[in-house]
């Protein structure tokens, strides 16, 4: 496994089986090709897509259709996320069996922290599995 936490500065230097201890607040917020969502990503393994990431998303900020790979897991710490099978609210978790496809949308707005075993496929650019940058 190659995981790292890309902008994690106390990283360097650790041993292979050390503990990677993450100052969230230190890592910047990166602006995602979709309007209004932005993630920080907490943990990522390009050689094998998992990813771990704060999702924050702007009144109004949308998803568009895609594919969850593998399972997706995402717990809603503030607002809600909505998709056309319901809503997600503050507090509350949903995960999405792989295969699932939707879309999804913050009316006013959320922040929320996903798990992904293997990026989504976007339909609307890459429908070779293009994640969120």
């Amino acid at each position: 496994m190659n995981a790292i936490t890309p902008s994690a500065k106390n990283h360097a230097g650790l041993a292979g089986l050390d503990s990677r201890f993450v100052a969230v607040a230190d890592i910047p917020w990166e602006q995602t090709r979709f309007p209004g969502v932005e993630i920080k990503v907490l943990i990522e393994d390009k050689s094998t897509g998992l990813l771990t990431t704060l999702l924050k998303m702007a009144p109004g900020a949308r998803l568009p259709d895609h594919e969850h790979v593998e399972i997706e897991q995402t717990y809603v710490m503030e607002g809600r996320l909505v998709c056309a099978e319901g809503e997600c609210t503050a507090g509350n978790f949903v995960w999405r069996p792989a295969g699932s496809r939707h879309e999804a949308h913050t009316p006013d707005g959320g922040l929320m922290i996903a798990f992904f075993i293997r990026p989504n496929v976007f339909f609307d650019q890459d429908p070779d599995g293009e994640s969120f940058r």
